[in-house]
């Protein structure tokens, strides 16, 4: 019954002069997601069909979901501009569309001014029809349950019911690049999906530090690349592996406990950093959230910064905790975020961390040891991974530390 999808484009259309460009971008999207010789897309100057020639919908749909710069969508049919085809068609979508409790109403838009009847002529031809050939059915003009939507177009008459809300923002990648502290918990990813939501591509960083934590929070950073790859441009992301095990020990022995994890932070930062400006990348991203941990106050947040000029996204900044699980779960991230293997800001909780230091204090304190050394390894040894949806990998077959897993891999 549905023969196409009608595809809304949302912020994008104010754009201005790049809008044709951001467009085009969102379309090589959604044709890599679909890839099916079968399916035609037919852009309009503010909106896009998906011709779907008896392909299944839903997998489309399914598709859809996961390109940024979309803003909502409805299932459409396509008729002629004959009233008669108008008014058959109507009673088609009305019979699938409207519950036994529900009311409808017919609204028309007629985009083709030369159209013979005018808007509320047609609404009101159509819906005679419809309710005298089916008489469960009861209209209400005013509050509607559903409302059915004719559009007379020049070649020819699209209808519709409703609209379904996608991921709205921009297509992943016109907005530039950023490095993403990735965790294995539940905030970071979601961090990410946000990122991509507003047009920045991204690559994942994440540090690993075996034996302190065990190869399975690996595993889980791993797979939930998997998941955000879905959403990434050519549904690929690479994920950055930080071999910090000596720098984490160095730190456990030199720093005082209540500063052990803001200075690990820093650290974590420098590192995001340095690498980021080997590949000219102009921001580093996170998933902090404000008070949600002694790391997470402001203070704290000051303290971590001030080790980079360049800028830190966080964008769940002000989000409490349910709303970020729900989204989590939203997305498909969730279950395995929650997977009890910990990482290194978790591992190790100080009984009493600061949640008000100082930058003097900070300096102080890393001035123990030499950490550049450390940083200048960590990246320097840094491995990287190509992660599609469809990729496996088993890290605990593999091996227990970075460099052992990628000589191995090597060999």
């Amino acid at each position: 019954m549905i023969d196409r999808l009608l595809v809304r484009y949302g912020d994008l259309l104010l754009k201005g002069k790049n809008r044709r460009r951001f467009v085009k971008i969102a379309q090589k999207r959604i044709a890599e997601r679909i890839n099916n010789d079968s399916i035609v897309l037919e852009p309009r100057h503010d909106r896009l069909y998906i011709v779907l020639n008896g392909e299944d919908e839903h997998e489309v749909i399914e598709a859809l979901k996961t390109v940024s710069g979309l803003h909502s969508f409805s299932r459409v049919m396509k008729t002629t501009k004959a009233i008669e085809d108008i008014k058959q068609t109507a009673l088609v979508l009305a019979k699938h569309t409207v519950g036994p409790h529900e009311t409808f109403k017919i609204k028309t838009k007629r985009a083709d001014k030369s159209y013979p009847m005018g808007s509320g002529e047609i609404s009101q031809d159509v819906a005679g029809y419809v309710l005298s050939q089916a008489e469960t059915l009861t209209a209400d003009i005013f509050n509607p349950d559903i409302t059915l939507t004719i559009e007379v177009r020049r070649d020819g008459t699209y209808l519709f019911s409703g609209k379904e809300t996608l991921m709205g923002g921009f297509p992943v990648g016109t907005m530039g690049k950023g490095l993403v502290m990735m965790s294995g918990g539940i905030d970071s990813p979601v961090a990410a999906f946000y990122a991509m939501r507003k047009g920045i591509e991204i690559e994942l960083v994440h540090f690993e530090s075996t034996p302190y934590t065990s190869i399975e929070s690996v595993q889980k950073v791993y797979d939930l690349a998997r998941v955000l790859a879905l959403y990434a441009e050519g549904m690929m992301l690479k994920l950055h592996l930080v071999p910090f095990t000596d720098l984490h020990a160095k730190l456990l022995k030199e720093v005082p406990e209540p500063y052990i994890i803001t200075i690990m932070r820093r650290m974590m930062v420098r590192i995001t950093n340095q690498f980021a400006e080997q590949d000219h990348t102009p921001v580093l991203i996170n998933g902090e959230s404000i008070g949600q941990v002694a790391s997470q106050t402001l203070d704290s947040l000051h303290v971590t910064q001030a080790v980079t000029n360049t800028p830190i996204l966080r964008p769940l900044l002000a989000f409490d905790k349910n709303t970020i699980m729900a989204k989590a779960r939203e997305i498909g991230t969730y279950d395995i975020s929650i997977r009890p293997f910990e990482d290194c800001c978790t591992v190790y909780v100080p009984s009493q961390p600061s949640t008000s230091p100082r930058n003097y204090y900070a300096d102080r304190y890393e001035r123990r040891f030499d950490y550049q050394s450390l940083v200048d390894t960590c990246v320097q040894d840094i491995k990287t991974l190509t992660v599609t949806p469809t990729s496996q990998y088993d890290f605990a077959a593999h091996g227990f530390t970075v460099k052992e897993l990628f000589e191995e891999r090597s060999d």
